[in-house]
């Protein structure tokens, strides 16, 4: 096991020695031919729909380079994991970090439930009705419950019904499938609800009022940026510009 002074030692080489990486990528690589490893630290909302597409469009640009996706819902010291870059959602950056958007630039909380569900139980006419319902709940790994907001005009509520099914953020997809088999009311991603919307399987439940934050933002150190990784920020940039969001 190392030591106190060991365990300082390796904090502090950490940050050099990944700047050492990066340096030695930058050596091997021109403007034309970008090559080497890209490894990011995100979270697991942007790998249902919004980070594959990203990542498989980068790839076929830049075949010579490699991705590493670790997925873990916690802000981590990306440095000290031995990444290059993260994606999150609006956390507290250090100073030292620059964030880019990826993705939408606005998401939507939605709530639904399936109409098995709703069929049998009684009309849902506004949020505090729904603390007498069964509510599937996600779990961040932090122990965090992720919170019912609501939000109309000027009016903003938190609801907080006891939980007949509780899921981990990482297993959302087993959530989801449990909310359309009839067993309660979900809260998510609208975006991950909208495919269960258009197939009829899941039923939107107050829609006015469902709250809207800002989409996942792309952060990285300012003092670490190796080639693999500006390719992948000009390449976010580049395609947020040309779908119209580069002035979100």
């Amino acid at each position: 096991m190392p030591t106190e002074a060991g365990n300082a030692l390796a904090a502090r080489l950490t940050p050099l020695l990944a700047e050492t990486r990066a340096a030695l990528q930058d050596a091997a690589n021109s403007q034309a031919d970008v090559r080497g490893l890209l490894k990011l630290n995100v979270t697991g909302a942007v790998m249902i729909d919004i980070l594959p597409p990203v990542i498989d469009r980068f790839l076929t640009l830049h075949p010579q380079v490699r991705v590493e996706i670790m997925v873990d819902d916690r802000l981590v010291d990306i440095v000290a994991a031995g990444c290059d870059a993260g994606i999150r959602y609006g956390e507290h950056l250090a100073q030292d970090m620059i964030a880019v958007p990826v993705g939408p630039p606005l998401q939507r909380l939605a709530y639904a439930a399936a109409p098995s569900y709703l069929a049998k139980h009684p009309t849902i006419s506004g949020p505090r009705e729904l603390a007498a319902h069964a509510a599937i709940r996600l779990r961040f790994s932090s122990g965090a419950l992720v919170a019912w907001e609501f939000e109309r005009g000027d009016e903003l509520l938190t609801v907080d019904p006891p939980s007949r099914l509780t899921i981990g953020v990482d297993a959302a997809p087993a959530a989801i499938a449990s909310a359309r088999a009839g067993h309660g009311v979900i809260a998510t991603f609208q975006n991950w609800l909208d495919p269960y919307f258009e197939n009829g399987s899941l039923q939107p439940i107050l829609p006015e009022w469902w709250p809207t934050f800002e989409g996942p933002q792309l952060y990285f150190s300012r003092r670490f940026v190796p080639a693999p990784l500006r390719a992948f920020i000009d390449f976010v940039v580049s395609q947020r510009k040309s779908s119209g969001r580069d002035d979100a």
